[in-house]
């Protein structure tokens, strides 16, 4: 019997900056992830993760770029979420992306990472 084709989750490359070390220190301590792998000295590229949301980091300064990439996470219990990253800083929640539902569907809050990123989290509505 074959089976269906079945998606996962996806890795985004997104540029991190410049200064690797402070893109990689604000995944960690910011947004709790942990870096499984780091490549080149200095560091190029690192890959960081956070139960199943894992990101490509990869060194490079075009904050046109950065400004315009923006990605969403699916997440259980986003209010808690939104909560554990305001105790760690405010000033990183996205300046339009305070928690809220959403017209489509979904309860979400953005926030911009160290180089610009906006990475949404997401949570369908019951």
């Amino acid at each position: 019997m074959s089976k269906s084709p079945r998606l996962g989750n996806i890795s985004p490359i997104i540029p991190a900056g410049n200064d690797m070390e402070k893109a990689i220190a604000f995944y960690e301590d910011q947004l709790g992830f942990i870096t499984i792998h780091k490549e080149g000295d200095p560091v190029t590229m690192a890959i960081v993760k956070r139960d199943s949301a894992e990101i490509f980091l990869q060194k490079n300064d075009d904050r046109h770029l950065a400004e315009w990439t923006t990605f969403r996470i699916h997440v259980e219990h986003v209010e808690q979420l939104y909560e554990e990253l305001q105790a760690k800083g405010s000033e990183m929640i996205h300046p339009n992306g305070k928690l809220e539902m959403k017209p489509w569907g979904t309860r979400e809050f953005a926030i911009l990472d160290s180089a610009g990123i906006c990475i949404t989290f997401y949570e369908f509505s019951n």
